[in-house]
């Protein structure tokens, strides 16, 4: 593996692979169209495609889902940049118009998960559904959009973690990513005569991990362990939430607490997986009792209603 790399190359060392002139954007004629954009949006409309699918297989109408793309594709990408400027507000307040600069990325998936969440009970209010059941639906398309999401992160020189020599280390040029992401660690472990960094591809875990959530939904889903609406989505918060902060800890563009060193993006994802399951838990039991005073209910009417003759 050579010891200079070029300005677009990625390697991965440990996995014998080079990648020569990797591009950030895609020009068309004079206009640049950032890759990272792209996969974004193939990543909603692949999630909205998957949910729709669930629907039918499950019996609901597809096209309320399809009617919800717009309205969810906003205000995910509003609420992501919503939460990121809000823990960024640092840099933001002296450069107000950067808020409004998508193509650099900052978008914080937490923030357009909460909006869109919001956005699909006002919807499914005004369209008379079921919004925990639409959550349930989403819930596969969601996951699996974030998986390719990612990769924008790949295009983008980004969301990597500190210095590693494991298998999956990444090598970046030093002059491709933003020097706030460089930590100390990082830093130490650059050799003299080299122009890159070597580092855990923090966005290809969590891809990893997500793919992992979204077999547990699958099987989820057709083994039907579900006991009520809304119990999917929980399994999802619950497995995201958990990868995420675990994820979290080795990343070098956390976003903290304000006022402390504290990553939010942890902390909310240990909080969102423990109240997840804990609702997850209470939701079975009180599940398993309706069942129960159901079937009870039935056997006393059968009971009542059944004549005898002397």
């Amino acid at each position: 593996m050579q010891q200079m790399m070029g300005d677009m190359d990625i390697a991965f060392p440990n996995l014998g692979i080079y990648l020569h002139n990797v591009p950030k954007t895609i020009m068309v004629g004079s206009f640049g169209i950032a890759i990272y954009g792209i996969l974004i949006a193939l990543s909603m409309l692949m999630g909205i495609s998957i949910a729709a699918y669930i629907a039918k297989k499950t019996g609901q109408d597809p096209d309320l889902y399809w009617d919800s793309f717009v309205w969810i594709m906003i205000s995910a990408i509003v609420g992501a940049r919503i939460y990121y400027v809000i823990f960024m507000w640092d840099f933001y307040k002296d450069n107000l118009l950067e808020i409004f600069n998508l193509r650099g990325g900052g978008l914080a998936i937490y923030g357009g998960i909460i909006l869109s969440v919001i956005t699909i009970f006002v919807f499914c209010k005004k369209k008379k559904a079921n919004p925990r059941l639409f959550l349930d639906t989403i819930a596969f398309g969601l996951v699996l959009g974030q998986v390719l999401g990612r990769w924008g992160n790949f295009f983008n020189r980004e969301v990597f973690g500190e210095y590693t020599d494991g298998l999956f280390a990444m090598r970046l040029p030093v002059s491709m990513v933003r020097a706030s992401d460089i930590s100390e660690s990082i830093a130490s472990h650059m050799q003299e005569g080299t122009n890159y960094i070597q580092v855990h591809p923090t966005f290809l875990y969590e891809g990893m991990w997500n793919l992992m959530v979204f077999v547990v939904l699958v099987i989820y889903l057709k083994k039907h362990f579900k006991k009520f609406d809304g119990e999917i989505f929980l399994v999802y918060l619950a497995g995201y939430g958990t990868g995420r902060a675990i994820i979290e800890y080795i990343r070098t563009d956390q976003l903290y607490i304000p006022g402390t060193k504290i990553p939010v993006s942890m902390v909310l994802g240990i909080v969102m997986a423990l109240v997840s399951l804990t609702v997850i838990i209470i939701g079975r039991r009180l599940a398993g009792k309706k069942k129960e005073l159901i079937e009870v209910g039935q056997t006393e009417t059968d009971g009542s209603g059944s004549v005898s003759e002397d």
